[in-house]
């Protein structure tokens, strides 16, 4: 037993190593055959190995909360198309490099879905990254003043990237040319949500340019699902007179 623990730790195998003895025990009792306790160990140590993938993911996303999509409250929102939502987590739409737009007033539960399918994402396997546009803006920013495209980046190379509050604060015209350059460089390589409290009509008030805001919207749509989500915010729930 000691030659097993000390190979299993050389070889990094903290899981078997932790369980080996319990595991051992009960397979013994149960007279598993030695395959059987061999496919045990191997799934604990995946396990592991897994649950670790996903917490480190999860920490380097930007992610401001975790929260499913079982801790969204759809009776809250009833006008909204349960059915349409619960489709989107299947996570068709990344792999066909598609885009997905929450628009709606604040606190209607935008950013809790667009974190629900980041969180999904990442449970399957894939790269998420999480910002809002205002962060996102000086990252552009950043890298077009220093000469860098910024390609390498989890902002332009992950799976998923989700873009919250677009349409929150103004953005000058260079500004918007850089956001630009980013949806284009995405565009059919990788997905990205948008979440914004403004309608598209309203999106040249924010980038100034219709014909930016023009190309922005040719492909961010081409490949999309648009939801639009109409009621109160969650956040005053229970605090109307």
């Amino acid at each position: 037993m000691d030659r097993i623990e000390s190979n299993l730790s050389r070889l990094k195998l903290s899981r078997i190593y932790e369980v080996l003895g319990s595991l051992a025990k009960t397979a013994e009792e149960q007279g598993k055959s030695y395959l059987s306790f061999l496919d045990e160990l191997l799934e604990e140590e995946v396990a592991a190995k897994e649950q670790r993938r996903i917490e480190t993911a999860l920490r380097i996303s930007g992610l401001p909360y975790i929260k499913s999509i079982d801790d969204f409250d759809f009776a809250f929102q009833p006008g909204l198309d349960k059915q349409k939502i619960m489709g989107l987590f299947d996570l068709s739409f990344i792999r066909e490099k598609g885009n997905v737009i929450f628009l709606g007033p604040p606190g209607v539960g935008k950013t809790h879905l667009a974190i629900s399918l980041a969180l999904k994402a990442c449970q399957s396997g894939m790269s998420i990254y999480f910002t809002n546009m205002e962060d996102l803006i000086i990252k552009l920013r950043k890298d077009h003043e220093a000469g860098k495209p910024g390609k390498g980046r989890g902002y332009y190379k992950s799976s998923l990237v989700v873009v919250d509050e677009v349409g929150y604060t103004p953005i000058t015209r260079e500004e918007c040319n850089l956001f630009f350059r980013f949806i284009a460089n995405r565009y059919e390589k990788n997905s990205t949500i948008i979440t914004s409290n403004k309608a598209f009509g309203d999106w040249t008030e924010l980038f100034h340019d219709p014909i930016i805001v023009t190309a922005i919207l040719d492909r961010l749509l081409h490949h999309s699902a648009v939801v639009n989500i109409k009621g109160n915010s969650y956040r005053l729930k229970g605090k109307k007179p």
